[in-house]
């Protein structure tokens, strides 16, 4: 196979023939990783580029013109590809996960939210029995279509967010009272 031209190695791989496709790969591999590393990319983005290359020549067998100036179209692929991981990367925002690790709470901050935690309790415990089981099922059913949360309840399900809505405006005007609400 390896004296064989590209238009034949072209034309057995799109019939299937694995060889074909080996001896295509055997030929071009190093020219399509010489083109993604020319651009800087990591080794991890070289081998994205490389795989990525080689699915659009399986893509695109039966429409390449000249099948002997394979090498400049798997090259000219390369070089657009690795231009798209380059403009991908880009928009990338690196995040440093340090940064995003919450640190202990402070024991000032651990007598604050009990304070707020037991603030809510009683404001919760307030509500008439009615705001109470919605807003529990609310908080501990969420995946509860409303029409059961409604049947549950006893009321019409399309006075169900109205009522929700108003059971959580007293919860606040309780929070607020306690100045809990921030």
């Amino acid at each position: 196979m390896q004296d064989q031209p590209n238009a034949e190695l072209l034309a057995l791989a799109h019939a299937g023939d694995q060889h074909a496709w080996q001896e295509i790969i055997d030929r071009h591999i190093r020219l399509v990783w010489a083109v993604a590393r020319s651009h800087r990319l990591s080794p991890e983005d070289a081998a994205d580029v490389n795989q990525a290359v080689w699915l659009i020549l399986a893509e695109n067998l039966t429409t390449i013109r000249n099948p002997e100036r394979l090498s400049a179209w798997l090259a000219t692929t390369a070089r657009r590809e690795s231009l798209a991981v380059l403009r991908l990367r880009g928009r990338e925002q690196p995040v440093d996960l340090w940064d995003s690790v919450d640190e202990d709470p402070t024991p000032e901050d651990l007598v604050v939210d009990l304070d707020t935690d037991s603030h809510l309790w009683r404001a919760y415990t307030g509500l008439t029995d009615r705001c109470r089981q919605i807003l529990h099922l609310f908080a501990f059913a969420p995946e509860m279509p409303f029409q059961q949360v409604a049947a549950a309840v006893g009321i019409p399900s399309n006075s169900l967010g109205p009522t929700r809505g108003r059971c959580l405006d007293v919860l606040r005007r309780r929070l607020a009272r306690m100045e809990v609400v921030r």
